[in-house]
């Protein structure tokens, strides 16, 4: 009996001792193939990586040789289109202030002149503003002059403020008029705008400066709603309106977004590459066609009619605002 329990506890250990040696030796070869498969993913990642990066640097190297190109041909290019006009910029709040130099550049280039800047602040679009702004509107209107039938607040603000910087006349432009000083010192006062340069002397065209981001949060659609209204009120009042941004201003939430989707979309023309040399270019090159009476939706967001125009405008034979 203890012979056959030695021989059973004997068989048992032999089979003990092979399952341990099978079970190390298959969890060595799952580690070995582990190990295969581990670094044969950080071969894939790193040549993946690699290649990601010589992609990133091309199209650096190709962004850096179009900003060249604009820099080098723009001036050419742009020469004596803006000649007899003056622009006037009206900058949403979180507008970038390099765009706006780069677009200033771009208009003293083509033979325009500025009129002035005029900066909207934050306090422009504050809720709590709401009935500020509408007093203003109240008592700034001129006797000849009258707002668009059932005009919110905003659309009042726009229209005014259109009223006093840009003109159609071009007896006018150049003139600063007292009257519309006061309506911009007014503003300026409640702390709803800054200036710079002389805005009150008309100009015959405008561009609009997109913020360099959408506005978020709940009231950040009515926000961007009331400069549509603003981008369209300065298209009416004078001989054509562009609204310049960034990509992130086309896409969901950003003004040129909310104004392509708008009817005064149909009549202002909008950039979307406003904030490189090539794109500011286009913007001058979008006043022309403005000119024209005509309007365009350039640059690389969606549903645009191309990066620019094509064909490209005529250079102006005349000055002056369009009919």
């Amino acid at each position: 009996m203890i012979d056959f329990r030695y021989h059973l506890v004997s068989i048992v250990a032999v089979f003990l001792a092979l399952a341990t040696g099978l079970l190390l030796g298959s969890t060595n070869t799952v580690q070995r193939a582990s190990q295969v498969i581990v670094d044969k993913n950080l071969q894939f990642i790193q040549k993946n990586n690699d290649e990601l990066r010589a992609q990133v640097t091309a199209q650096d190297d190709q962004l850096a040789g179009q900003e060249q190109f604009a820099r080098v041909v723009g001036p050419s290019l742009l020469a004596d289109r803006l000649k007899g006009q003056s622009v006037v910029f009206v900058l949403a709040p979180g507008a970038a202030e390099q765009t706006r130099t780069g677009l200033d550049a771009a208009v003293k280039s083509a033979g325009g002149t500025v009129s002035g800047w005029v900066s909207l602040t934050d306090e422009f679009l504050a809720d709590g503003q709401l009935e500020v702004v509408e007093q203003l509107t109240a008592t700034l209107k001129p006797e000849d002059f009258a707002y668009p039938d059932n005009a919110d607040t905003y659309t009042k603000a726009g229209a005014l403020l259109s009223h006093v910087l840009l003109t159609k006349d071009k007896e006018e432009v150049g003139h600063e008029d007292v009257a519309s000083g006061a309506v911009l010192e007014a503003f300026k006062q409640a702390g709803l705008l800054t200036i710079s340069g002389k805005p009150a002397a008309r100009a015959t065209l405008a561009i609009v400066v997109a913020p360099g981001s959408p506005y978020e949060g709940d009231g950040g659609e009515a926000d961007t709603k009331a400069l549509v209204a603003l981008t369209g009120a300065l298209d009416r009042a004078g001989g054509g309106t562009v609204a310049a941004g960034n990509t992130a201003s086309a896409g969901e939430r950003g003004l040129l977004s909310a104004l392509r989707s708008n009817s005064a979309g149909e009549h202002v023309s909008s950039v979307d590459t406003a904030d490189t040399s090539a794109g500011q270019v286009v913007v001058v090159l979008a006043l022309n066609v403005e000119m024209a009476g005509q309007s365009g939706e350039y640059g690389t967001g969606s549903g645009v009619s191309g990066y620019l125009p094509d064909p490209l405008p005529p250079v102006p034979a005349t000055t002056g605002a369009r009919p």
